[in-house]
């Protein structure tokens, strides 16, 4: 990957409050390919859909976020967490240990940066999927667990 594209993912994470840290994956993480695939199969079940129509739907998956996955997502982590990295390229890049610095509204913030509100999350343990998908006309929130 080019410098500017190493720059770019980094400025993205970083304009949408993440910290990024030192540190890999554990091993037990799942590929971002078998992340994707958790989140965007065709055996997929949303935990929460958000019509994309209604006029609040993104301040509603910040609160379904929020409500769904603060629990699983930081439940081993000291407040840190993986993400691939979101747009363009992502899964190139592979997970980033990151902490959010705001704690709030992470999927309007991600929005923001990158004009949708898609994105992958992992605990840092690896075990638990935190998801926001577009699906046809509806935004998804897709929580998994990995034994």
């Amino acid at each position: 990957m080019s410098g500017s594209g190493v720059r770019d993912w980094r400025i993205t994470l970083q304009s949408c409050g993440l910290v990024i840290l030192e540190g890999n994956a554990p091993s037990s993480a799942p590929t971002p390919l078998a992340a994707i695939r958790a989140v965007a199969g065709v055996d997929v079940q949303p935990n929460v859909t958000i019509r994309e129509s209604r006029s609040d739907a993104i301040e509603e998956i910040d609160r379904q976020w929020q409500a769904q996955t603060s629990k699983a997502l930081l439940v081993a982590g000291a407040g840190e967490f993986l993400i691939l990295p979101p747009g363009s390229g992502g899964s190139a890049v592979g997970w980033v240990r990151v902490r959010d610095s705001i704690g709030v509204n992470l999927p309007s913030r991600i929005a923001a940066a990158t004009g949708s509100p898609e994105f992958l999350t992992l605990s840092a343990d690896g075990h638990h999927l935190c998801a926001v998908s577009v699906e046809d006309d509806e935004y998804w929130i897709v929580i998994r667990a990995f034994a």
